[in-house]
């Protein structure tokens, strides 16, 4: 085991998990938005593209605590090249991606060179929209619409919730996924304060339930150990909140999870790369469950309508 001096730069991994595990030391669930659905979407890139995995967790966890209003995210070149000026003083924050490459290594058993794929987590700098001048209006945050009724769901969540392949049994108090019968358990709608936290909490158990050997087989139980149960809840949360960012549902849900919390902590402070690992595990649910409703390629809008408070 290699102990990092205290002089050596925090590599991105570290740079992100330590800001969670802040988050989550004050309570905070860092992947739950407590704003109405369609305020804020997914991050995006200058070129519209949505930010995917830790970087739209982590840009969102930014742009809150920075009090940003815009969506997008671009680096100063990609500003300049935009007409933009990042105003003197502000501070850029990383986005991060893995880089793949190749080399050559000795089979162990005959010592033929073989060449061996690895992937090396690097980063970026970038600057929210609000960081920059004189860039083109569609960089700017939408104006607010309308809040639709309570009882409504918008049209991409209403498809979700009717194409969703699961087997979804309605009765009792309590929402769950029994993973040996492949079954989900909602109480009914009526139970729920909107139709909206009903569907969200559907998604979430339809996160769980992608994780059936059947469809991704999600295994953390071997490397996780005692904390496997609790961190399978924080990828179906992860996943819960991407599926809020593309089908413009509420995500300040599942209050009775927060007793999850201390095992979310000790996982991540064993291991930097852990939140790495659910929010792909949770891109990855997400986008199972978009395919198998049709939603894939029906994408929202990338400046949906925001709505009123």
């Amino acid at each position: 085991m290699i102990v990092a001096k205290a002089a050596d730069k925090p590599s991105p991994a570290d740079i992100i998990t330590n800001a969670i595990i802040a988050k989550l030391e004050a309570g905070v669930r860092p992947w739950v938005k407590p704003w109405r659905p369609g305020l804020g979407g997914r991050p995006l890139r200058a070129t519209g593209e949505p930010y995917r995995g830790i970087n739209c967790f982590w840009l969102w966890l930014v742009a809150e605590s920075a009090g940003y209003n815009a969506r997008t995210w671009m680096t100063y070149k990609q500003a300049q090249a935009l007409g933009g000026q990042v105003r003197e003083g502000e501070r850029a924050q990383i986005a991060i991606f893995y880089k793949t490459y190749s080399k050559a290594v000795a089979a162990p058993l005959t010592g033929d060179v073989v060449d061996e794929t690895r992937r090396v987590l690097r980063s970026y700098n970038v600057f929210n929209a609000d960081q920059i001048d004189g860039l083109p209006e569609r960089f700017r945050p939408s104006r607010l619409g309308v809040v639709p009724p309570a009882d409504e769901l918008p049209e991409r969540a209403r498809q979700f919730v009717a194409s969703l392949p699961a087997t979804v049994h309605i009765g009792g108090d309590r929402a769950f996924y029994d993973r040996i019968a492949d079954t989900i358990t909602m109480p009914a709608v009526e139970q729920f304060t909107t139709r909206a936290y009903w569907a969200s909490t559907l998604a979430h158990e339809a996160g769980h339930w992608t994780g059936h050997p059947d469809r991704l087989d999600r295994q953390f139980g071997k490397k996780f150990g005692d904390d496997a149960y609790a961190f399978e809840e924080m990828c179906a949360e992860m996943t819960a909140a991407l599926l809020g960012a593309d089908l413009a549902l509420p995500t300040a849900h599942l209050d009775d999870h927060a007793n999850y919390i201390g095992s979310w902590l000790r996982v991540l402070k064993r291991d930097s790369r852990a939140v790495m690992t659910a929010a792909a595990k949770a891109e990855a649910a997400a986008g199972f469950l978009l395919r198998a409703t049709g939603l894939a390629d029906n994408a929202p809008a990338k400046e949906p309508v925001r709505e009123a408070a």
